[in-house]
Order: structure tokens, then sequence, then C-alpha cells
């Protein structure tokens, strides 16, 4: 992150409902220092887990194990098949996440041409997703959202604009429900091309590309609020989840 995007993002802070949004467990999200003061919110584990405060909230988790449950194959399943179909010449290490979904890290340029299209097409049927994202292969409860826990925010807040920003595939449902979203030039929506109506493509990649964003959102938010003085929430995907 550059000095100028830091400090741009300390203000979105200070200015706004401020939603780190990831994919990391509550444990890893803890390790990361953001410029400026604690958020009230912040949503981990693809948004099985919302933070307040600092602190999961017990409610919102149990409803989407519920929802879970109700919609797609078991967690053990997938990991057995992931255990079954994973081979040790590229797999490094295999994870659950907060007991809710699976990822394997690989040595990426050993990882067979086929094996994230294979592991997609037996997923799907069972209500699952998957993404490669940097050496991460995730497998994901397709109810399982970013967006669902943004609602969730938006509805406790009463905000009256959504914001967001993301750059993998498991950032899209995020970018979709936003009311304006951007994307930067590198990731794994950049490399198949993904875009939506409502979603700027920033052209920087890197570090500039944050940069960019960050002062994108804040531009935005300040339009927003000198028209209607209302709530503004900015949802931003950390890279390489």
């Amino acid at each position: 992150m550059t000095e100028t995007a830091a400090g741009l993002l300390a203000e979105l802070v200070r200015t706004s409902v401020f939603v780190p949004t990831t994919t990391r467990t509550v444990e890893q999200y803890r390790r990361i220092r953001l410029p400026g003061p604690a958020s009230r919110f912040a949503i981990c584990a693809n948004g099985g887990q919302l933070l307040v405060n600092g602190e999961p909230d017990a409610d919102w988790n149990q409803r989407v194990r519920t929802a879970l449950g109700d919609a797609c194959a078991p967690l053990e399943e997938v990991r057995a098949h992931l255990s079954a179909t994973a081979d040790p010449a590229w797999l490094l290490k295999e994870r659950v996440a907060e007991e809710l979904f699976a990822y394997l890290v690989v040595e990426r340029e050993l990882l067979p041409q086929g094996y994230v299209k294979e592991l997609t097409q037996w997923a799907e049927p069972r209500g699952w997703t998957v993404s490669l994202q940097g050496r991460k292969i995730y497998a994901v409860p397709k109810p399982l959202t970013k967006s669902a826990a943004v609602a969730e925010i938006r509805n406790r807040t009463g905000a009256d604009e959504v914001l967001a920003a993301g750059d993998s595939l498991l950032d899209t449902d995020l970018l979709l429900a936003a009311d304006r979203a951007w994307r930067p030039g590198h990731g794994e929506l950049a490399d198949v091309g993904w875009t939506a109506p409502q979603v700027t493509v920033v052209e920087e990649t890197g570090v500039a590309a944050g940069e960019a964003i960050v002062r994108a959102l804040g531009e935005r938010s300040s339009v927003t609020w000198a028209r209607a003085r209302s709530q503004v929430i900015r949802a931003v995907s950390r890279g390489r989840d």
C-alpha cells in the first residue's frame, strides 16, 4: 500500500461504515493492521463470520451454518474429494477455515492445467464453488457469500448506498450487489475479463490500483454525503485472500 493510499484509507474509515471483507479466517484477519481507527464491522471467512467491534456475531454465524446445511453437500464430502484428488507432487497444505470451507495450498507451477476445471465441475452440482487465488484453491459453499454479510450490515446501519471493490471470483457477488463497484487491472477477475454494468475497471495494477480505487471510493462517497448526508458502506475485499 502506498503512503497516499494509507492516508486516503484512514480517512474512509473515519467518515463511513468501512467494512474490511476477506476470505481469511478471523484469526488471520486479526493479524492485519489497516490505517486509521478500527472498523466497527468486518467480514471474514467469505461471509461466514461477521465481526462487530472486533468480536464474532454468534447469531449471524449460526444463521450461516443453518443455511449451508440446507443448501449444499457437507464439508466432509468436499474434504474427502480434495484429499483423494490432490497430488502430493504439487500439494503443500490442506486446510479448513472456520469449519465452513476448505482450501489447498499448491505449487502453482506444478498444478495440472485441468485440475481446477475438473474440481469446479465436480463441485457445481453439490452446491459448491471453486476459486484459484495465487497458490490457494478454495472450495466454498455457494450460499457462503460476502454480499449476504454486507446486506446484513446495510440492514443494521440503514445505509443508503454500498460501494465495493474486489479482484477475485469470490468477490463477484459482492461487486454485483453493490450500488457501485471497482476492480483492479490485476487478479482473478482481470484474468478472465470479468465486468458488470455497475463495475468500474481500473487499468492500474498492484499498489497503484489500490490507490486509484481508494481515491475513487472517497470521491464517490464525498458526493453522496454532499447530496443527502446519507450513510455509505464501503466494503473492500483484500486481494490474494
